[in-house]
């Protein structure tokens, strides 16, 4: 596909993005991503404001959330194989059925089994929206900088989503009607998937793998198991934060504002992250990724030192700084690491890992913070972000690898 060629003074993104089909694929896929951020809590306050029960809520969020984590590496090789379109229609109809079901049964006062099935079908068939538009910037463009600021630019994406979505799911829940988050979600879904989708001429070709690579588990290659561990770690400094930072605002009697300061935590890293995909960098992708996790881990460790909301704040805004450039390095690796046929599931092993760090992070630093209070809970992302920078640094050989074969 032709690139639009950039003058040295334009600004990067809009020189990628008037790359042909570009902003109306980056912009459906944003308005795709949207739910990602909002059906987790969406269910977890519907669930609450029918059933009052913060358990039962738990329990179903952990079913839609564990069935994403573990489909979506497979509906992702699905769609390197076949192709986006022909995977992701019947999946957005399956995700149509399973969210309806979920809303239908809650409304009705279903038993809990009854909402377990619905929940795992909407949480299955969420294709990872972010990756599907990485792969098809990785075929739009040729030229490895402006691949970066493409990168650079839907990791934005990522983070506006995860200021915006929490915020807009919580105040339809609270202020329209409890299973509202959850269906303006499943609008989203259907609404942004089906506009990204009738984007053909951006769709990338499917490359069949020789036998070797068919066989050969994408999680295996060289270095895939140092990155889908790192990231785990990160997302466990996510769901650790989360969760201490409402026992931390609890603590001073202001647990309302807990929102606000992650909203600032992941604000810090849109604005990282813009800055950083407008430049362009001649050192290797690996040797920025263990900068990258090193800042992080030494920015999570001010957290300890915060004996106020704003003081919170302010280290979630510097520790923020580092999170969106070491994804965008990260997924620039995994780019390196696999070939094209491969892409988009490795690619979604990112996400996946990240998301599974999250829920194991929240659900040891909630123990920690029963145990011992907000502190202890800061305590696991410490450790969390120092464990992803030595592991990092340890396997920085294997990271710094020849790309594969496209």
């Amino acid at each position: 596909m032709p690139e639009t060629a950039a003058t040295p003074r334009s600004n990067p993104y809009a020189a990628v993005l008037r790359t042909p089909g570009a902003l109306k694929f980056s912009a459906a896929g944003a308005l795709a991503r949207l739910p990602m951020s909002m059906i987790g809590i969406g269910a977890v306050l519907m669930v609450q404001g029918l059933y009052d029960s913060y358990a039962m809520a738990g329990r179903v969020a952990a079913v839609l959330g564990l069935a994403q984590a573990f489909l979506a590496p497979q509906i992702a090789r699905w769609v390197d194989r076949r192709g986006q379109r022909s995977v992701l229609l019947p999946a957005l109809a399956v995700s149509a059925v399973g969210l309806g079901g979920l809303i239908t049964a809650a409304m009705l006062g279903a038993p809990e089994w009854v909402l377990w099935p619905f929940a795992a079908l909407a949480g299955a068939s969420q294709g990872s929206y972010g990756s599907m538009v990485r792969a098809r910037w990785n075929h739009a463009l040729d030229d490895p900088r402006r691949l970066h600021t493409a990168y650079s630019l839907e990791s934005s994406i990522d983070e506006l989503v995860y200021i915006v979505g929490p915020v807009l799911a919580t105040t339809l829940a609270t202020a329209v009607a409890a299973p509202s988050a959850l269906v303006v979600a499943g609008i989203a879904t259907v609404v942004g998937g089906l506009l990204f989708l009738m984007q053909r001429a951006t769709q990338p070709p499917v490359v069949v793998p020789d036998a070797e690579a068919r066989h050969r588990a994408v999680v295996l290659t060289p270095g895939m198991p140092v990155l889908v561990l790192v990231f785990v770690a990160m997302g466990m400094i996510f769901g650790s934060t989360e969760v201490s930072t409402v026992a931390f605002a609890e603590e001073l009697g202001s647990k309302g504002l807990s929102g606000v300061v992650l909203a600032v935590f992941a604000l810090g890293s849109l604005l990282a992250g813009l800055l950083y995909g407008a430049r362009h960098f001649t050192s290797p992708a690996s040797h920025r990724f263990v900068i990258g996790m090193a800042t992080l881990g030494a920015g999570v460790s001010l957290f300890l030192l915060a004996n106020s909301l704003w003081m919170l704040a302010v280290v979630m805004f510097v520790a923020g700084l580092a999170i969106a450039p070491t994804i965008i390095t990260g997924n620039g690796l995994v780019q390196e690491m696999v070939s094209r046929h491969q892409l988009t599931e490795a690619l979604t092993w990112v996400g996946t890992s990240i998301g599974i760090g999250t829920s194991l992070g929240a659900s040891v630093a909630g123990a920690r913070v029963d145990a011992a209070g907000a502190d202890a809970g800061f305590l696991v992302a410490v450790g969390a972000g120092w464990f992803a920078a030595l592991l990092t640094l340890a396997a920085s050989r294997t990271l710094l690898r020849k790309p594969a074969a496209r």
